[in-house]
């Protein structure tokens, strides 16, 4: 079909051959359009061409049901009805008079009952029947698209609004539900279309642009999401989301800290959510920006009623990593005044975890030991915990304690290589090479590590020697 209407174009648009004239000048003339060929002439025959260009002779009022003398007034008896809000006694004439013979609009005034009332299950059931009686029922098909769209079935709206369109109904609305409904089952590509064809018809609505920015930013065509929220931005500077959507595509463009800008102008506007601030604490600490970073993640943790703390920990592990720890301690210490109620029993670990991490470093051993025992109290399996305090009292020369702990992480499977690791070395420690030796053996067997096996190679060089 697509090669035949460009084929009628060209017939429909060329001059004829050789040169015209023009104030008595010759002008070019565009050479003759060649003949159609074969396959183009072959789809004048396609009977769903033939079906199309027949429908065409149909007058434009076909697009509403016929009704009889009769029916006129039984619609007329149901119209008073609803004008003098007897709604129920509309219903139950239209009941009477429903029927597989009788005009579409029956169904259709009943579906519009059943949409008001929020009946939607049966408004789309009803408008279905109006448009099958009635193929060329255009309300009804818009109406269905609608009452679909309303219950989020966004599947079966995309037919009923692209009949629309099929029958002259195509205006800025249908286009843009087309392009909501098209987003919403994630094809961006033709959701972009009736995004534009919308704004087309309809320039000063606001959410068409919107939707085709969006459109834009999901195919990852991130340059045009920036261009088009700027302008919107320009033409709206206090719409927080247009800020927002703008943010996400500069970070998708790798550009950060031009996301960083934006989301702090939102706090500006005071539009700033929890997920605003994640996300600029986020970008703060990725570029270091650490005091920045932290209390963007304690405001989020604030305007959150339940706290969500995880990417907050997340990050903490991050500025413990990179030697922050007067940051680290700020917010361990934040995320357990504001969200130590929601904290779920892994994350509970993993602030003790790094609240040890930061004793060690500062070196209160004592600090380190005490966490590291209400860690396994929580967790009697926790094996890092366990081989913590298996190091901390090797530390201070409690063998017998140390040795316990790591026999415990033996224990478990995941821990097992690198605690008998850890104890081979306390055993070493004190010149017990040969009851190292299995040890070592057994975590290469389970772990093979270069630097294990030569620190194996020297614990037996020294055992043979003595």
């Amino acid at each position: 079909m697509t090669r035949l209407i460009c084929a009628i174009c060209l017939v429909g648009s060329v001059s004829p051959a050789g040169a015209a004239m023009q104030d008595g000048r010759p002008t070019a003339a565009l050479p003759a359009a060649p003949a159609l060929t074969p396959l183009e002439l072959s789809l004048w025959r396609d009977p769903e061409f033939q079906r199309q260009f027949t429908q065409s002779y149909i007058a434009e009022t076909e697009i509403e049901p016929r009704i009889t003398e009769s029916e006129r007034d039984q619609m007329q008896k149901v119209l008073d009805l609803m004008k003098d809000e007897k709604v129920d006694r509309a219903v139950a004439l239209l009941g009477r008079h429903r029927g597989p013979a009788a005009s579409a609009v029956f169904d259709f005034t009943l579906a519009g009952i059943h949409f008001q009332r929020e009946e939607f299950a049966e408004a789309q059931a009803d408008y279905r029947i109006a448009v099958e009686k009635h193929p060329r029922f255009r309300r009804a098909w818009r109406n269905l698209g609608l009452v679909c769209i309303r219950r989020g079935d966004f599947e079966s709206a995309l037919p009923a609004l692209a009949r629309v369109v099929e029958l002259g109904g195509g205006d800025a609305i249908t286009y843009g539900l087309l392009g909501l409904s098209y987003a919403r089952t994630e094809d961006h590509l033709a959701a972009e279309t009736a995004f534009r064809m919308a704004n087309l018809l309809d320039p000063d609505t606001l959410d068409w642009k919107l939707g085709l920015a969006r459109s834009f930013f999901l195919q990852q065509r991130f340059a045009d999401a920036v261009a088009l929220c700027g302008q919107l931005i320009t033409e709206q500077p206090d719409r927080a989301d247009l800020w927002l959507l703008q943010a996400n595509a500069f970070i998708g463009l790798n550009q950060p800290l031009r996301a960083a800008e934006n989301y702090e102008l939102v706090d500006r506007l005071g539009r700033s959510t929890p997920g605003s601030l994640t996300m600029l604490g986020d970008i703060y600490i990725n570029e270091e920006l650490f005091d920045l970073g932290v209390a963007s993640y304690l405001r989020a943790l604030e305007m959150s009623d339940q706290g969500d703390p995880a990417r907050a920990l997340r990050a903490a592990k991050v500025l413990t990593a990179r030697g922050a720890l007067a940051e680290t301690r700020r917010l361990v210490e934040g995320i357990e005044r504001l969200a130590g109620d929601a904290l779920a029993s892994d994350q509970r670990k993993d602030l003790l975890k790094l609240r040890a991490r930061i004793a060690v470093a500062e070196g209160a051993g004592d600090e380190e030991a005490r966490v590291l025992r209400e860690i396994v109290e929580l967790d009697p399996l926790d094996g890092e915990a366990l081989i913590l305090l298996g190091q901390h009292a090797a530390r201070t020369g409690d063998i017998e304690t140390a040795a316990f702990y790591y026999e415990r992480a033996a224990a478990l499977e995941k821990f097992e290589a690198d605690a008998n690791v850890r104890h081979a070395q306390l055993l070493v420690g004190v010149g017990r090479y040969d009851d190292a030796l299995p040890m070592l053996r057994r975590a290469q067997a389970l772990n093979p590590r270069d630097n294990i096996q030569q620190y194996l190679d020297q614990v037996e060089r020294v055992a043979r020697a003595r």
